[in-house]
């Protein structure tokens, strides 16, 4: 049903990944679909089943993004109406493309939970066919496509990891996997602010909600149909924080050259928060999606930046007269170090009358440079203090 129209993408070994994961990697390219999610399977899988009539009533569906922009796409194709409800959170990157495929878009809510009683609303008025993004059978079936390229293209692999949100991406792949391999083992990454199917494997009742970098499986309702799939065939669930999230995003960016979003990441995400569990054995992962706004993107790129400490700011207290400025840039350079932002601070009280602070931002090679060029200064007696990258590159912006 879905050949010839959703890509067959490609499933590659990732030698990167694998010597920092400790496992043998490799990954689905879900991000090179036309929209750039897994989505465009299910969503065409229950668009062509409907009949007639109900493509001339026209569809519906609520969606953060990624469904919502392969059923507004799939509905264009096929000369079906589409009315998408997504919420008000939704990065502007999915919304225009959404908006571009042809569909009607009306932004309601804080998350998808508060989109799909806007949505059940409109489906009643005005008489619409709900395309669910993850609670039908049809695109549950959609979603398990994945797996099985996955394993005609690497029979051997051992585990499946794959990013949950409302449980069916997850359901469809393990119903398929394991009716190829019964032995594999399925691996869902969720991301630890939105705990949804935990806390009802687990009967837990962790809070749920919070800006999340994975907004694409922030999802408070979990599946109906899903549930009872993920209970009997999935071996565990993996909760991922925003850091290992942005870890997970950048490692994509930097080391594999490709686009994911935070959602699409969580897999990876889940291996950089227990390593041991999948240390040693051949993992396939999902790379869900790749629809990321590039402010974001570049914001993760650059806090990664800091965390590796090759953006490193400090505090220097120096003398306040003539040619000061210019010894420290020329001493930076000699260190080696490209100096990103500089802020001299004449007024901070615990500063001489004659002196100053000056904040320093250099770019260096490790963590080893950093502390070279932070033990050079201490020994030319300008007593430098390390403190926050963001805190110094902002701090021109004040009001």
């Amino acid at each position: 049903m879905i050949e010839g129209t959703v890509l067959r993408t490609p499933m590659l070994p990732a030698p990167k990944l694998s010597a920092l994961t400790g496992a043998e990697v490799y990954v689905k390219y879900e991000n090179l679909q036309v929209t750039n999610s897994f989505k465009d399977r299910g969503a065409l899988v229950k668009l062509a089943s409907l009949s007639e009539t109900e493509r001339k009533r026209g569809v519906i569906a609520m969606s953060a993004g990624n469904h919502a922009q392969a059923v507004a796409y799939h509905a264009a194709r096929l000369g079906v109406p589409a009315t998408i409800v997504m919420p008000v959170t939704t990065p502007f990157v999915k919304v225009a493309s959404t908006r571009s495929y042809g569909a009607e878009v009306v932004l309601h809510g804080e998350s998808v939970a508060e989109a799909q009683a806007c949505c059940e609303q409109l489906q009643a008025q005005r008489g619409l066919v709900l395309i669910h993004p993850y609670d039908d059978p049809r695109t549950i079936a959609g979603q398990g496509t994945i797996a099985l390229e996955m394993l005609e293209d690497v029979p051997g692999v051992d585990m499946i990891v794959i990013p949950i949100g409302g449980g069916g991406l997850i359901a469809g792949n393990a119903i398929a996997a394991r009716a190829r391999n019964s032995a594999i083992e399925l691996v869902g990454a969720e991301a630890a602010l939105y705990p949804s199917v935990w806390n009802a494997l687990r009967g837990e009742n962790r809070p749920l909600g919070g800006p999340t970098l994975a907004e694409g499986i922030a999802v408070k309702n979990v599946g109906k149909l899903a549930l009872p799939i993920i209970r009997e065939l999935v071996a565990e669930i993996i909760l991922v924080d925003e850091a290992h999230l942005e870890r997970a995003v950048n490692a994509y960016l930097t080391l594999q050259k490709t686009m994911a979003e935070g959602a699409g990441a969580a897999g990876l995400a889940a291996m950089l928060a227990k390593p041991e569990r999948f240390k040693g054995k051949k993992v396939a992962l999902v790379l869900t999606g790749g629809n990321i706004d590039p402010r974001v993107l570049a914001s993760i790129m650059v806090r990664e930046l800091e965390r590796e400490n090759r953006i490193v700011s400090f505090r220097l207290t120096i003398p306040d007269r003539p040619g000061v400025l210019g010894t420290i840039a020329t001493r930076i350079g000699a260190l080696g170090a490209n100096i990103l932002e500089v802020d001299h601070r004449r007024l901070f009280l615990d500063v001489p009358a004659k002196g100053a602070k000056l904040d320093v931002t250099v770019e260096t090679r490790d963590a080893a440079h950093a502390e070279e060029i932070m033990a050079a200064f201490a020994a030319d007696g300008y007593l430098p203090v390390r403190i926050d990258p963001g805190a110094a590159m902002g701090s021109r912006s004040g009001g």
